[in-house]
């Protein structure tokens, strides 16, 4: 069994690992911060985002940081003057909280919504909404229980998505302009309960699993590849390193939704080797 080794811990409430520049970048939630922290465990707070929770990243083929401000329904941008500005208006699509996000090789920003208020509303099913290069956003797919973890192949004609609700990955062709079609099943998980996730370059994908506590590697259809126990929730996972083949977590205590204001820090970041390397996006 693979025992994973903490690279940071001290964080309040990680989410949204991404691989950029020799360095994980990872949202806060709980210090409303992004960090990036090195594989000598050295962090360094990048961005303070004056925003709530859910707050995801990710970015634009030009090197612009996307902020996904989740409550206030905005997609910000990371200005070289270090200003976050506006970059589109998702609030037309539905006020419910905006959660993850991936941005493909043309610059197309994909966003999902929860589709109620979480945790204390009743579920109603989701969305995903796609942001042009230009700032244009348009709902491209509905009845999602839940989307969470977003990614897309290395040729930018598949996009998968977490269902958490779902218990399943699904998939979708995407077409010229970034419309969605073809929506399928990609892995029936069996129990898993998805949260962010990243592809490998064996075509296989990492799902973290909060209510589970662990990391597990499926391929297409669901067979499961590989688990890594964790001893709390893991909320999201990224590979990275030189050569892409370290496996990184973001991992927390979690007893429900209260503890997401508990003043003890246990979020870490996780590392684990991994036997394939990084691909596609984020």
């Amino acid at each position: 069994m693979t025992e994973p080794q903490t690279l940071m811990d001290g964080i309040a409430f990680g989410e949204s690992p991404r691989w950029h520049e020799d360095r994980l970048w990872f949202s806060d939630w709980g210090t409303q911060e992004i960090v990036a922290v090195d594989l000598d465990g050295n962090s360094e707070v990048m961005v303070r985002a004056a925003t709530s929770a859910p707050f995801c990243i990710d970015w634009l083929p030009d090197g612009r940081l996307m902020v996904v401000s989740g409550p206030e329904a905005r997609l910000l941008s990371w200005e070289p003057d270090g200003s976050l500005v506006d970059h589109a208006d998702l609030g037309g699509l539905s006020g419910h909280p905006w959660n993850d996000i991936v941005v493909d090789g043309w610059g197309n920003a994909y966003v999902g919504n929860i589709g109620f208020d979480f945790p204390a509303g009743e579920f109603a099913p989701g969305s995903l909404a796609l942001v042009t290069p230009d700032g244009e956003a348009r709902q491209v797919a509905d009845g999602l229980a839940f989307p969470n973890g977003v990614a897309v192949t290395p040729d930018n004609s598949t996009l998968i998505l977490a269902e958490s609700y779902g218990g399943r990955l699904t998939a979708f062709d995407i077409r010229a302009g970034g419309g969605l079609s073809n929506r399928r099943v990609w892995a029936d998980l069996d129990g898993g309960v998805p949260d962010g996730i990243c592809l490998d370059a064996e075509g296989a994908v990492w799902y973290a699993d909060v209510p589970n506590e662990r990391c597990v590697r499926v391929r297409e259809g669901g067979e499961v590849l590989q688990t890594i126990e964790l001893d709390r929730g893991c909320f999201a996972c990224m590979l990275g390193g030189p050569d892409g083949k370290t496996l990184f977590m973001v991992a927390r205590e979690w007893r429900g939704t209260e503890s997401a204001a508990h003043e003890r820090r246990t979020g870490q970041i996780l590392t684990a080797p991994a036997p394939a390397a990084r691909a596609g996006r984020p």
